[in-house]
């Protein structure tokens, strides 16, 4: 869909009561699809359960088979010792729903012995021992790949079907995504949705990366997610067309998307020398505004990029919720968005001002006579405004401005007459609660 198109889309959808393209299908609720990326031993889910119960993992390959690819695993042991049991369990006992990605990146394709006999016997094993249909159910899914663009196509594609086929042969009830896709050609770190043409009964879920990118090197800046003037929501609605047109259902999981917040200049040379990183503040505001918007153009997940970082100035090194595992701004904003939103979905757009004035309805999945209104500033330059709105029908029970820290949240005064709401709105969300009759 060209620019000007979507544009002029977005604001004819601009007005009270738009709903998403996507209305016959029911919404997912907002704890359904918030999700983040962690990593094997490391992740802490007793911490980041309160920011979501879904995780995905960096499984490596290397792990569970070493250096030879037809090597017979021994699940819930990897190669290397780790158990799997014991690090999907914890994830498990904490409530969260396990999507481990396969990593074989760093493998060399040339080491693969037997490609359609390794592939197919590990997917087998994989889907027996993790999938939902054995005792041990410990992963919803299995992720064929991640950015895996150091195999040429061709290799690529053998390698996932045949790994797909023994975890359809293992486990039919295991989900299986692709790598990350691009429509368009394959590039490092994608696969061109056309190498999965033909093996349409071989995944269930569609997977890619998305980072709101203003420019590349030498900046990697980044701006808010409703930016009009970068690709990110284009791009993210231009997968999901291409799944209605050939891979109609299949759920589209944005796999990886988030922003760099650190404290630290970048280095005085080098390839980061002119890396420009976002605030805290802006990482908290823009990750809660990107879930919010996710939700109205009907996603059905997202995980963010990524746990736990070290605050080093480059990129995606200081793209965390935590630091050395102590939370920042964004963990307190997610974990209230998840404690005020997890139970509900997006019901309706009430406003969508370009540079102005966000305003989305959210009704709770079991009681839709109870709802939230979220207002908010689509805007990257710490704007403010004094604005009214329709009111939220029925009583309104609170108004709370996102938090930055551990606490209650800020509350939001507010009147309403003559059937608006006036209040202060910045790029900081607010929360309206109401109840209807």
């Amino acid at each position: 869909m060209s620019y000007s198109i979507l544009m002029a889309c977005l604001a004819a959808l601009a007005v009270a009561g738009a709903r998403p393209p996507s209305a016959a299908r029911e919404q997912p609720l907002l704890r359904e699809m918030m999700g983040i990326n962690g990593h094997t031993v490391l992740f802490k889910p007793e911490l980041y359960k309160q920011v979501c119960r879904i995780a995905r993992d960096y499984h490596p390959l290397d792990w569970d088979l070493g250096d030879e690819t037809n090597f017979a695993t021994r699940f819930p042991f990897a190669r290397n010792m780790v158990n799997w049991e014991t690090v999907y369990g914890s994830w498990v006992k904490e409530g969260f729903t396990v999507n481990p990605c396969v990593i074989f990146d760093n493998f060399d394709a040339a080491k693969w012995k037997d490609i359609p006999s390794d592939a197919f016997a590990y997917g087998f094993t994989f889907a027996r021992f993790f999938g939902p249909s054995g005792t041990n159910r410990l992963a919803e899914s299995i992720e064929i790949g991640n950015e895996p663009g150091l195999y040429d196509d061709v290799t690529y594609r053998s390698i996932f079907e045949h790994m797909a086929q023994g975890v359809r042969r293992g486990d039919p009830k295991m989900k299986i995504a692709t790598c990350a896709v691009v429509d368009g050609k394959s590039h490092r770190y994608a696969k061109s949705v056309d190498c999965f043409k033909g093996l349409e009964s071989l995944y269930d879920v569609i997977s890619f990366h998305c980072y709101a990118e203003v420019e590349g090197w030498p900046t990697w800046r980044r701006s808010f997610p409703e930016d009009p003037k970068i690709k990110f929501l284009r791009e993210i609605k231009g997968i999901m067309e291409w799944r209605d047109r050939n891979a109609a259902g299949k759920p589209v999981w944005l796999t990886e998307f988030g922003w760099d917040a650190c404290t630290k200049p970048p280095p005085a040379t080098g390839d980061f020398a002119k890396w420009e990183t976002s605030t805290e503040t802006q990482q908290a505001q823009w990750l809660v505004r990107a879930f919010l918007v996710f939700a109205r153009i009907g996603l059905d997940r997202a995980y963010v990029f990524f746990y736990d970082d070290k605050d080093e100035p480059h990129v995606h090194g200081s793209s965390c919720i935590t630091r050395d595992f102590k939370p920042k701004p964004s963990f307190h904003a997610l974990a209230h968005l998840y404690r005020t939103l997890g139970d509900y979905r997006f019901d309706r757009a009430i406003a969508e001002r370009e540079g102005e004035l966000y305003a989305y309805d959210f009704v709770k999945g079991d009681d839709p006579k109870r709802g939230v209104r979220v207002i908010w500033s689509p805007t990257g330059s710490g704007r403010t405004a004094r604005v009214a709105i329709p009111a939220p029908p029925g009583t309104i029970v609170s108004a709370e401005r996102m938090p930055l820290k551990e606490g209650s949240p800020e509350t939001a005064p507010f009147t309403v007459q003559g059937g608006n709401i006036t209040l202060e709105v910045g790029e900081s969300p607010v929360y309206v609660t109401f109840t209807q009759p």
